[in-house]
């Protein structure tokens, strides 16, 4: 690869690295190019499955200021650009690797953090966004729905309290 032509493979993974909410790396010695396709296909849209040379990726990552992947960019490395949702795509991530054994994850870069391997398998553990928003508007409502009803409930006791004393005045007199 010439010159012009490195810089511009440069300036492309720059882009990807700053418009990425997360990065995944992954070694992908031995998937057949079937394989890739399917992995591209189930990581949807918003997320661009890249091979790339570790030097270039390692230039670009630090142009775009993202330190700490030297020591992940080893080997044959594809690098997974995510746009939105970066739970889910490592939820994808780890449930290919789980039945293509030749998909290693190396590690990733979300939030301002590196993580190695481990950290990056056990992001795919974590609830994603719209499933945490949805527990949260769940406990909300059940909230809600207590607090409701102690507020019905004090005048309600009251009420009955004043109708019991009622009747037994009534009965008395």
């Amino acid at each position: 690869m010439k010159r012009p032509e490195k810089e511009a493979v440069v300036a492309q993974l720059t882009e990807q690295f700053r418009n990425a909410d997360a990065v995944y790396l992954t070694e992908y010695r031995g998937l057949t190019v079937p394989q890739v396709s399917e992995l591209r296909e189930k990581l949807g849209r918003d997320t661009s499955y890249t091979v790339a040379k570790n030097t270039l990726a390692r230039i670009a990552a630090k142009e775009a200021g993202i330190e700490g992947l030297d020591d992940l960019l080893k080997g044959p490395t594809a690098i997974t650009f995510v746009k939105g949702d970066f739970i889910e795509a490592a939820k994808v991530l780890r449930d290919f690797a789980k039945t293509n054994k030749a998909l290693v994850i190396s590690g990733g870069y979300a939030d301002g953090t590196v993580y190695d391997g481990e950290g990056a398998k056990k992001l795919a553990d974590m609830m994603s966004r719209p499933q945490l928003l949805s527990k949260f508007a769940g406990d909300l409502k059940a909230t809600t729905a207590k607090a409701a009803y102690l507020f019905v409930a004090l005048p309600t006791k009251a009420v009955r309290t004043i109708d019991a004393l009622r009747e037994k005045q009534e009965k008395a007199a």
